[in-house]
């Protein structure tokens, strides 16, 4: 596609009018979107996870549905369920909100066990199965689960395997003082989402994904994905290491961030800006560390990252 940089930046600027202050945010879950992947925010209320998701759907014309997650959902409320039909003795699927091209999962550790797993095979494979039927899930299809870190009261811990799902995770932070300034000028009337037009549809999204797998990665660049997945197996520090999905999820999330700005190959800066958004959710600490504590597993990846030579 040779209007790949247009499309892009029209996709990139529709999401930045609505969320001030915060490209690094916005860049992250593009990336994540270009990359197929699925994003994990993590930070207080208030800061703009919700309105970033939203952003991101009103600025592609696509379906988008939002889960407000709580302790007496089931996973029925989240996949569909079957109802049976007196009219032809049969029994019939309604869809659940997961259904959607874009989902947005609020505060996806509100929820049980069982219903935080009922979006694994959704977010790995594409596809509900329900009662010996599979459903496939709209192509393409992205979650974009939000977690609050700070309260703890009436909230159940993701699993490794629920974690592992997340192409990338990141925060979003409090906007500077001329950010909020406008922020403050932007709402004053109206919210900025309702005036955002999307920038095209889903043929081109899914135009613009493929286009992901065609930017070149070179040896040196495998080699050093490979020297950081080996260096978090063997880090004393940690009991869990980062699983061959994280390598790859690396080198996509690495294509797609070339891909957003603009060039046909991946740089090692691409590599080394990705490495904490895609494995500090996936690494278990040892014992004297806090599974819990998102900073400590940052500064567990960033350790990493120092010690790693990066390609010349």
């Amino acid at each position: 596609m040779t209007d790949v940089p247009a499309r892009l930046l029209a996709l990139r600027q529709g999401v930045e009018r609505v969320i001030r202050g915060k490209p690094d945010a916005v860049r992250l879950l593009l990336v994540s979107l270009l990359a197929r992947g699925h994003a994990l925010i993590e930070d207080i209320p208030g800061v703009g996870k919700t309105t970033l998701a939203r952003a991101l759907a009103r600025s592609i014309s696509c379906t988008f549905r939002r889960i407000q997650l709580t302790s007496d959902m089931l996973p029925s409320d989240v996949l569909g369920v079957a109802i049976y039909k007196p009219a032809d003795d049969a029994f019939h699927f309604k869809p659940g909100p997961v259904f959607a091209n874009i989902v947005l999962a609020d505060e996806l550790n509100r929820t049980p066990p069982r219903t935080q797993s009922s979006l694994l095979e959704a977010m790995n494979d594409g596809q509900v199965s329900l009662d010996g039927q599979t459903h496939a899930l709209p192509d393409p299809f992205l979650v974009i689960a939000t977690l609050n870190p700070l309260e703890h009261a009436g909230t159940y811990p993701l699993p490794d395997s629920q974690l592992d799902r997340f192409l990338l995770s990141f925060e979003m932070g409090y906007p500077d003082v001329e950010a909020e300034r406008a922020m403050l000028a932007d709402q004053a009337v109206a919210h900025p989402l309702d005036s955002s037009k999307p920038a095209f549809g889903v043929p081109e999204l899914r135009d613009l994904q493929a286009a992901v797998t065609g930017v070149r990665v070179g040896d040196d660049l495998i080699s050093y994905i490979l020297r950081l997945m080996q260096e978090t197996r063997g880090d004393e520090a940690i009991a869990l290491g980062a699983s061959p999905r994280a390598s790859l999820g690396l080198r996509r999330a690495a294509q797609a961030a070339a891909l957003l700005d603009g060039r046909d190959h991946v740089r090692p800066d691409d590599v080394k800006s990705l490495v904490v958004p895609v494995l500090a959710h996936r690494l278990v600490p040892r014992e004297g560390f806090s599974a819990a504590s998102r900073k400590q597993r940052v500064d567990l990846v960033r350790r990493i990252v120092d010690r790693t030579p990066v390609p010349v």
